[in-house]
C-alpha cells in the first residue's frame, strides 16, 4: 500500500479572466500546475503521482487522465483510476496553489499515521460577516477555518464516501463534515495560496538578479566547433581546455555572477586533467541543478555571439533551440545577436570567437 499525491488541473479558470486557463500560466519559466508536480517529486513521498487534467500532458512515470466538469468530478475521476491501485492514501492539491512546500507535506504525512482525514488551514486575520437573507451576522475570526490544500485522506474511506455522494461539494472536508467524519486539522502555510484572480499573480513576488559572462577563445585547425551546444560547420574550432564553447562558457558565468558563486575557472579549473575536453553542456548541467535547487529561475538571457564568421544570421535558429533544450525555458526568453569588429584584431581577423552574455534570474 502507498500514498498518491492528486494534482487537480482541470479546472476552466472562470474567476481568472483569461483566453489562458490559470493554471498553464508561466510563472518563473513553468506552467503554474509544474511548481506543485515538482514539489511532489522532490518530497519523494509518493510511490504514485496522478494528474486530472483536460489538456493534454505527458511526464514519465506520471499518470494523466481525463478531468470533470466540475472540481468534485474530476476528484471521482482520480478516485475511480486509483480504485484497484493499492493506495492507503490521497493528497488533492489544487494547480492553483504553486508554493507547496515539501515541509508541510512531511507535516500531513506525518498525521495520517494516527488519523483517516487530514486537512490544513488558515485562521482569517480579518473580521468576518455571515449574510443570511438580509441580515448580517458577526462571526468569531477565532473560530473560522480558512482551508487549504493538499487535504489528504484514507483512500477507501474518501472512495465510499464519494460513491454515495449525489451533491456538488467544493473540496472533500467539506464531503467529510456533511457525513460527521472526523478531520484532523493542522495549521497550514500563508506562502500556499491559492490564484484565483490575474490580480493574484501580483502576489507571487521574487527577487531578481542580474549577471554578466564572456568569453573568449582562439580559433585552431583540426578541432570541431561548438557553439550554445551545436556543433557548427567550419574550419576551425575553438581552442581549450575544454569544447571551447564560448557561449556556454558565457552563460555559465553569467548564471554564476547572478547567483555570487564565483566564476567558471573556480568550477572547472583549466589545469585539473579531470575536466580535459570536457563537453561545455556538461559544464553546464551542475550549474543549472545548483540553480534549481536554490530556487533560482532564469527570466531571461541576452547573447551577443562576437565573430566575422560563422555568420549568425545561420546559426541563429539551431544554437536558440539548443539552448531552449539545455536550459528547459522557452525559446522566447532567449535572445542571440551577432556582432562583427569591422575586420580590427583577432577576431576581425578570424582567429577568435567571443561572446558576451546578461542574464537575469529569479529567486
Amino acid at each position: 500500500m502507498s500514498d498518491c499525491f492528486i494534482l487537480l488541473s482541470a479546472g476552466k479558470s472562470k474567476r481568472f479572466k483569461s483566453k489562458l486557463n490559470k493554471q498553464f500560466i508561466t510563472y518563473k519559466n513553468k506552467p503554474l500546475f509544474e511548481h506543485s508536480l515538482k514539489t511532489a517529486l522532490n518530497s519523494k513521498l509518493f510511490k504514485k503521482i496522478l494528474i486530472v487534467s483536460n489538456k493534454k500532458i505527458i511526464y514519465k512515470n506520471i499518470s494523466v487522465i481525463k478531468g470533470g466538469k466540475e472540481r468534485h468530478n474530476s476528484t471521482q475521476n482520480a478516485l475511480n483510476f486509483l480504485k484497484n491501485k493499492k493506495i492507503k492514501n490521497v493528497f488533492i492539491h489544487d494547480a492553483a496553489r504553486p508554493n507547496l512546500s515539501i515541509n508541510l507535506l512531511k507535516k500531513l504525512k506525518k498525521e495520517l499515521k494516527y488519523n483517516n482525514a487530514v486537512v490544513p488551514f488558515l485562521k482569517s486575520e480579518n473580521s468576518v460577516k455571515y449574510k443570511i437573507k438580509n441580515k448580517i451576522y458577526n462571526l468569531d475570526r477565532n473560530k473560522v477555518l480558512l482551508t487549504q490544500t493538499p487535504q489528504c485522506f484514507n483512500f477507501q474511506e474518501l472512495f465510499n464516501l464519494y460513491k454515495a455522494n449525489k451533491e456538488k461539494i467544493t473540496d472533500e472536508a467539506s464531503l467529510y463534515l456533511k457525513n460527521n467524519r472526523k478531520i484532523k486539522f493542522i495549521p497550514g502555510d500563508k506562502r500556499n495560496f491559492k490564484i484565483t484572480t490575474i490580480d493574484d499573480l501580483n502576489y507571487l513576488e521574487s527577487e531578481t538578479y542580474f549577471g554578466i559572462g564572456f568569453d573568449v577563445h582562439r580559433l585552431i585547425k583540426n578541432k570541431k566547433l561548438f557553439l550554445g551546444g551545436v556543433k557548427i560547420p567550419f574550419h576551425s574550432g575553438l581552442k581549450g581546455h575544454s569544447d571551447g564553447d564560448v557561449v556556454l562558457h558565457a552563460i555559465i558565468d553569467a548564471f554564476l555572477g547572478a547567483m555570487r558563486k564565483s566564476d567558471i575557472g573556480t568550477l572547472f579549473p583549466s589545469n585539473s586533467s579531470k575536466f580535459k575536453n570536457i563537453r561545455s553542456k556538461n559544464m553546464l548541467s551542475p550549474v543549472l541543478k545548483f540553480l534549481n535547487d536554490n530556487n533560482f529561475s532564469i527570466n531571461n538571457i541576452d547573447i551577443n555571439l562576437i565573430c566575422e564568421n560563422p555568420k549568425v544570421t545561420k546559426i541563429r535558429n539551431k544554437i536558440i533551440k539548443s539552448l531552449s533544450n539545455l536550459l528547459s525555458i522557452n525559446r522566447n526568453l532567449i535572445n542571440l545577436k551577432g556582432k562583427t569588429v569591422e575586420k580590427l584584431g583577432i577576431i576581425g581577423k578570424e582567429q577568435a570567437i567571443a561572446c558576451e552574455v546578461v542574464c537575469s534570474l529569479s529567486k
